[in-house]
């Protein structure tokens, strides 16, 4: 019986009423209202925020039937109604001028009639205040604001309409002050988004505004930890292990591979991407689903103004927690919303500086970004030729080094310059060598390295073995005798597959493979 999983789906109740597959987080909910009075939540996008919204929705608005056999179900003795006021922000037209005010309107004006009450007062925030008051008034109980994706209008338009998004930022900031001196009328304050700007007054007006994006207690309070996957998704797992030709294990490391990584706090549990997880499963395929769902075009520009190497972030970059859980539009550290959007995650915590270790969580969203990273780097012509990087491996697995060389070639051949602007080429052959054996670890083994003293690339294929060494204005002799004399065939001469050491010469000059030779 092929089971109904909740793809997408943001609505706790549609879940619950449809026999949909649920992962039960409700523990985390129960945890939460209960120990907590408002608090913020930062998460990246597709990771469940907007259904925890609607979670805590239902359950104030004491809809006890959706949670039964939940574990909330068992801790609830007393179920009370609150009146709630919902604010979903991930839909609008926020480049437009009234956009974000008429979202806002449209809330509180919902609100009003569901709960047949009026509201007075002219400016949106006399209004909110206004609600908040006479459902107080009319209902006897505390209200429960719940603002979910506070960011997006922000996101939307602060690369395309930076006017737009102080705009919007400003309306932010009389707005949601007003629930600042209004505690006794309030039962629970919750806000989810990507990204935590510091400029925004929601953070600076709401000092009760606990975040908890970096707490250990809530880290699997959104995904799905290695114990949820195997409890709850037995069936699919096995499915797609027997489709692919996989053991249960096996099927289980691609699993790991592709979507698993992520940890939102230093000592806390590891989740899956729900979204592509769920995705894998309903379509029995294994592929870059929420990469798919969001070009990183604000990643991109703040990665091309910034310092930072490709490296870099491959190989890991430290970050302390100030850094991680706020953010300035006018910073030029990309580092923070590598984080926040999900690109980069925690991989290790130094207690004692307060300084995290972040890396790409998997895959999945290590080579989607370097993928969307081939037009800027390489030049559209090789953007809108993609099979040049499959052709080079092709080459790599027949043992065709001759043909491998000139595909490289032909890839830096099509890299186009400002006329009249020669490169700082160093630097960009760098980048561009480095993007181009990433990506083929899409596809093989690829060890990359540019540091001093290992091997700048091994690649490993089914029937051979590559050790390159690349070098910049010398000799490939040079490139061969530091292969040797720094022995980085050794460790692969016992395997059973043909040993081929390479070194290639680049010519800043000639910007391209000016020789090589197989040693």
């Amino acid at each position: 019986m092929v089971r109904i999983l909740p793809v997408g789906v943001q609505s706790f109740g549609d879940i619950r009423t449809r026999g949909m597959v649920y992962v039960d987080k409700t523990e985390y909910v129960w945890r939460l209202v209960n120990s907590l009075n408002s608090c913020f939540l930062s998460r990246p996008r597709r990771f469940g925020k907007s259904l925890l919204t609607s979670t805590l929705e239902c359950y104030f608005l004491g809809k006890k039937e959706l949670f039964k056999g939940l574990y909330i179900d068992k801790q609830e003795s007393a179920w009370t109604e609150y009146p709630v006021i919902a604010f979903y922000l991930s839909g609008g037209e926020y480049k437009e001028p009234n956009g974000l005010s008429d979202m806002l309107q449209h809330t509180i004006e919902q609100a009003a009639r569901k709960y047949d009450v009026t509201v007075n007062g002219q400016t949106l925030a006399v209004r909110f205040k206004s609600l908040i008051e006479n459902l107080w008034d009319k209902t006897g109980c505390q209200v429960v604001v719940l603002v979910d994706e506070y960011d997006k209008p922000l996101l939307d338009t602060m690369i395309s309409d930076p006017e737009q998004e102080k705009n919007n930022r400003d309306l932010y900031k009389g707005f949601f002050s007003v629930l600042k001196d209004m505690d006794d009328y309030l039962r629970f304050v919750f806000f989810t988004g990507v990204t935590k700007f510091t400029q925004v007054s929601v953070f600076s007006d709401l000092n009760q505004l606990i975040d908890i994006s970096l707490n250990d207690e809530y880290s699997g309070l959104c995904g799905i930890t290695e114990k949820e996957l195997i409890n709850c998704f037995d069936p699919e797992i096995h499915i797609m292990a027997d489709k692919y030709g996989l053991s249960y294990d096996e099927c289980l490391d691609r699993l790991r591979e592709m979507y698993d990584g992520y940890h939102f706090s230093g000592d806390g549990v590891g989740v899956y991407n729900p979204f592509s997880l769920l995705s894998a499963f309903t379509n029995q395929r294994l592929s870059r689903y929420w990469y798919r769902t969001g070009t990183p075009t604000i990643l991109m520009k703040k990665l091309n103004d910034s310092s930072i190497s490709l490296s870099q972030i491959t190989d890991g970059i430290d970050a302390d927690e100030d850094e991680l859980q706020d953010y300035r539009v006018d910073d030029d550290d990309p580092i923070p919303l590598f984080y926040q959007t999900g690109y980069l995650t925690i991989c290790g915590y130094d207690r004692e500086f307060n300084l995290y270790s972040l890396k790409f969580p998997n895959n999945e969203v290590k080579y989607g970004f370097f993928n969307s990273l081939i037009s800027s780097v390489l030049g559209s012509a090789n953007k809108e030729n993609p099979t040049s990087l499959r052709r080079i491996l092709v080459d790599l697995r027949k043992g065709d080094i001759p043909s491998f060389i000139n595909r490289i070639k032909s890839l830096f051949g099509a890299i186009p310059y400002p006329e009249g602007q020669a490169p700082a080429y160093e630097g960009e052959w760098s980048r561009q060598i480095f993007l181009v054996l990433s990506l083929m670890g899409a596809y093989t083994q690829c060890e990359v390295h540019m540091a001093t003293g290992r091997a700048d690339c091994v690649v490993k294929t089914s029937d051979y073995i590559y050790v390159f060494e690349f070098k910049l204005d010398k000799t490939v002799d040079e490139a061969l005798e530091q292969i040797d004399a720094k022995d980085y065939a050794i460790p692969y001469s016992a395997d059973g597959r043909k040993l081929f050491k390479v070194g290639v010469v680049f010519s800043s000059e000639k910007r391209n493979i000016a020789d090589y030779r197989i040693g």
